[in-house]
């Protein structure tokens, strides 16, 4: 009885390998962070929105800008996150002479759009 309760098993699991139904369960917090960043990068990428295509080249986007850098590496030239969350909400503080739209402080974006841009950014 227990060897065909193995066999039975072992057949099922075989069965949800090979179709492709055996599914894992993320953990809580990389699935949202996941989704956070998924929210992130639509927002990047919609052109009413953070728009960051208009003056950024991107992997993935389409009709990317040139004015500033492209968006690389990010984690490297902003170890410290809270620095690109600055940048992103008003690069006028860091560089009076940007060009970059203020999204936070002129509301364009809300701190919880900001913040999944951010969280998108920071994983390229």
């Amino acid at each position: 009885m227990r060897h065909t309760a193995s066999k039975i098993l072992l057949s099922a699991c075989s069965v949800a390998v090979i179709t492709g139904t055996l599914l894992i369960a993320p953990s809580g917090a990389s699935a949202a962070e996941e989704t956070t960043v998924e929210k992130g990068k639509a927002l990047a990428f919609d052109r009413k929105l953070g728009n960051c295509l208009a003056c950024h080249a991107i992997e993935g986007g389409e009709l990317p800008g040139n004015i500033g850098p492209p968006l690389v590496s990010m984690k490297l030239r902003f170890p410290d996150k809270e620095a690109l969350r600055a940048q992103i909400y008003d690069s006028n503080v860091r560089n009076p002479n940007s060009i970059m739209p203020p999204f936070g402080r002129f509301n364009i974006l809300s701190g919880e759009q900001i913040d999944q841009i951010v969280e998108y950014v920071y994983s390229l």
